[in-house]
């Protein structure tokens, strides 16, 4: 049977969402608390790969196994040994051949940026005091939306086989937490190629100050590469807000 983990980490104390060797990642931890609750080796497949320090509100990942689970007492279970930066919201039994990966319609992530230094966001945000053109930045998001090849935006040599992504919403919003001004990027496609959103959120920053046109920025989506493109701005500010399936 499969089963869908509804996830979500604080991915400070972590080098990513992947298992690697020498390192901390989120699956590892939930591969080793499942093991012990099933009481046998039990991998998992997430919905996606988040960088070091890039968090998440909404993640999913599957895990096959031959016992039939509460969802709700399995969930609180899972929770007693993860640790603290680490929690399941839902275990949810799905068909055989649901995959947490090639299943998503859409995925969601929101950048946040406090213009105040506050010892409250630390971690959580990237702290940035210079003013910005909120409004050439949502003109430069809406630019986005007329395009589909995202080369430029993507980390090079990467493995995949085309750079095509449906980017159907983009928009910058100003808002507060704990009374400290933030500026917050969302988007919403139906996939992301690796460092997307960093890059697409640096170079929109270098719109916003000034440092290249609106002009200039399509110009760098048609040109499709990377050097042309801004910085990749910090993982801490970075979050995958929303993984969307068709059925959950």
């Amino acid at each position: 049977m499969r089963y869908f983990l509804e996830l979500a980490y604080s991915g400070t104390q972590y080098h990513g969402w992947q298992i690697q060797k020498n390192a901390h990642s989120v699956q590892a931890e939930i591969q080793n608390a499942l093991s012990v609750l099933l009481r046998k080796p039990t991998d998992i497949l997430g919905s996606g790969r988040t960088d070091a320090g890039v968090h998440a509100i909404q993640q999913y990942a599957h895990f096959d196994t031959e016992q039939t689970l509460d969802g709700e007492v399995f969930a609180k279970k899972m929770n007693g040994i993860l640790p603290e930066d680490i929690s399941i919201k839902r275990v949810i039994k799905v068909h055989e051949e649901a995959h947490t990966r090639f299943d998503a319609t859409q995925r969601h992530y929101m950048y946040r940026i406090n213009q105040e230094k506050t010892p409250f966001l630390k971690g959580v945000s990237y702290y940035n005091f210079h003013r910005f053109d909120v409004d050439l930045m949502n003109k430069a998001a809406q630019i986005m939306l007329k395009h589909e090849d995202f080369q430029c935006f993507s980390k090079v040599h990467t493995d995949v086989n085309h750079y095509l992504c449906n980017i159907q919403q983009a928009y910058w919003q100003k808002e507060t937490s704990y009374n400290v001004n933030l500026l917050v990027f969302y988007i919403q496609a139906n996939r992301f190629l690796r460092g997307m959103v960093r890059a697409i959120t640096g170079t929109m920053l270098n719109v916003g100050s000034g440092k290249i046109t609106l002009e200039e920025f399509e110009q760098i989506i048609l040109n499709k590469d990377r050097k042309q493109a801004g910085w990749s701005v910090p993982a801490q500010g970075l979050f995958l807000a929303k993984v969307a399936y068709p059925y959950i």
